[in-house]
């Protein structure tokens, strides 16, 4: 992409060049690029602007090529070895000016008398400093909009820390519930839970302060989470899982599959007085991580699923603290969809974007597990 523009600036100079003599140098677009992108870029676009400067005006080859790949391998270099230094617009300014004045006594040097040569001395008070400002204006836009990016990604940042710290005692209250429940139709079974409630609390604790994290660990948690709620549910919670083992490794938000399984069992499993199914769901679909999670309750009608699950009330659902944290952390490159009718359970999807080196062929053989067990480590 860099390149792309630095090449297009090339060729806004070069439409320049007939209209302005002191700024048909086309230097700029090559300092500025090798000081924003890297020697590289520097060298590809000092060789473009040098063919367009000879083939099209008829400058001597030599005077061009040198001060040309000169700007570009010198900005490029600065930038590799000190990138702050290099975007300062004071450097950019000194740097164009060096290689502006550079181009010029070259220029005289290799065609004496030539037509540049005899506007030379016309413009060498000029162009540099012109040239110069040139490429410092460029670099002081692109130091704003980097300012402005990492301003936007570090409040973005602290709105997803501050919502997962919200999302934390919420499940937290939940498990507590869970297990008091328990103590009341199966006793004996507490001390158990009460240890499934630290490995719950442990994996919540080793997540809490970071923004991305394995899908493993994020099984883990839903795991410990499914445990506790098998034991005070009985034969009246049945899983299915259908996992693909090749993105254990993948990264994701943590506390974003877990609240999409306590949503199916408090709100479809509880909500039906027979024995309920989740069937949950961990797939690529093309350039998406798709997790979804199903249940068999009673459902609601599909005008109340925006409401009940995103509706502002004084408590709010986890489905919309996940949304808001999505948002945050990926802009509009999620999903998180709820499709539910009366009748005939409910389903939520969430799609994040999967890594290009997780990303598989659909129709390819996969390791497909559906024991939660087998994935998330004690």
């Amino acid at each position: 992409m860099a390149l792309l523009v630095f090449l297009a600036l090339g060729l806004v100079e070069e439409v320049t060049a007939s209209h302005a003599g002191w700024v048909n140098e086309r230097i700029v677009a090559v300092c500025a690029a090798g000081l924003v992108a890297g020697p590289w870029v520097g060298l590809a676009v000092s060789v473009f602007v040098t063919w367009l400067a000879v083939t099209h005006h008829g400058l001597p080859l030599g005077a061009i090529a040198i001060s040309m790949l000169c700007g570009g391998l010198a900005g490029g270099c600065l930038y590799r070895w000190r990138p702050r230094v290099a975007q300062h617009p004071l450097t950019g300014f000194c740097l164009t000016f060096g290689v502006s004045l550079l181009r010029n006594g070259l220029t005289f040097f290799y065609a004496p008398n030539s037509h540049a040569s005899l506007h030379m001395f016309e413009e060498i008070g000029m162009a540099p400093v012109l040239q110069g400002l040139g490429t410092a204006l460029i670099l002081a836009i692109v130091e704003q909009v980097r300012n402005r990016d990492e301003q936007t990604r570090a409040v973005a940042s602290a709105e997803a820390r501050a919502l997962q710290a919200r999302m934390n005692p919420h499940f937290l209250f939940n498990a507590l519930n869970a297990v008091a429940a328990l103590s009341k139709v199966a006793p004996r079974e507490v001390p158990r839970a009460t240890g499934l409630l630290r490995q719950f609390l442990r994996a919540s604790f080793d997540q809490h302060e970071r923004l991305l994290v394995p899908l493993e660990e994020e099984l883990a948690v839903v795991r410990a989470y499914l445990d506790i709620e098998s034991l005070r549910l009985g034969d009246r919670l049945k899983v299915e899982q259908t996992i693909d083992l090749g993105l254990l490794k993948v990264l994701m938000p943590p506390f974003s599959f877990q609240p999409l399984v306590e949503n199916a069992v408090q709100h479809g499993l509880q909500s039906s007085p027979r024995a309920g199914r989740l069937q949950l769901a961990v797939r690529p679909t093309g350039p998406w991580l798709e997790m979804s999670v199903s249940d068999d309750g009673q459902g609601l009608p599909s005008t109340e699923v925006e409401p009940v699950f995103f509706g502002e009330r004084p408590r709010v659902h986890a489905l919309s603290l996940l949304r808001r944290r999505l948002q945050g952390l990926f802009g509009r490159s999620f999903r998180l969809e709820v499709h539910s009718e009366l009748g005939q359970g409910t389903t939520v999807t969430m799609r994040i974007p999967l890594p290009k080196a997780f990303r598989v062929d659909l129709e390819s053989p996969r390791a497909i597990t559906s024991d939660l067990r087998e994935l998330a480590p004690n």
